[in-house]
């Protein structure tokens, strides 16, 4: 019996780098780690709720009786914010396994319960689930948001750079990876901050 090719090439479903499982160890432990962040970032965000408590020299960010409360951050504490991100991808997992999906009183309990189901489960999904990629970056960006309300950083720029077919993409220096909708060109982190910037070929 000859043995089965190893798959040392296949592009990884999240970062499109050679990987020999389906997501690069890499990509797994960071989406790990940000699902396992979202239960202390939603508790964090409780001493945000109040606009006006720091600004870039923190000081208050307007003389004017400010709004009762932050949106922002209302948005990401109320159902359909952090929760909703976990539990759409917990509802997901549990109707394509044929599982009960638990149900929570609480926002914070769903956020925390809905997250470590889909951390236990991260293996499985990893391996099987079509859109990985989804979750991740869905994760990825709400873990984001959150982290920069707390620490009062601005959103991270998004660069236009050129894919050789001619079509524009826009990145940042976190991205783990962009495809082209055009040509269909998929691009890995590396990759990705290595195609020129689309004023430069313009200009050119």
């Amino acid at each position: 019996m000859l043995d089965a090719p190893t798959p040392a090439s296949w592009p990884c479903a999240v970062c499109d780098r050679p990987s020999a499982p389906r997501v690069h160890p890499g990509c797994q432990e960071r989406i790990r780690d940000n699902l396992a962040a979202l239960p202390g970032l939603y508790r964090a965000l409780a001493g945000e709720l109040t606009p006006g408590r720091r600004g870039g020299d923190g000081r208050s960010a307007t003389r004017s009786a400010p709004i009762p409360c932050n949106l922002d951050v209302l948005d990401l504490r109320s159902r359909g914010g952090l929760e909703g991100v976990v539990a759409s991808w917990a509802a997901d997992l549990c109707e394509r396994e044929r599982w009960q999906l638990p149900e929570y009183g609480t926002v914070e309990a769903a956020v925390e319960g809905y997250s470590g189901l889909l951390v236990i489960n991260l293996t499985l999904l990893c391996d099987e689930h079509p859109a990985i990629r989804e979750l991740a970056d869905e994760v990825r960006k709400i873990v984001g948001q959150a982290r920069r309300i707390i620490d009062g950083e601005d959103p991270p720029r998004r660069v236009p750079v050129a894919c050789p077919c001619g079509h524009i993409l826009r990145i940042t220096l976190d991205t783990a990876g962009v495809r082209c909708p055009a040509c269909e060109t998929s691009y890995g982190h590396a990759e990705a901050l290595q195609l020129p910037l689309a004023e430069s070929r313009a200009a050119a």
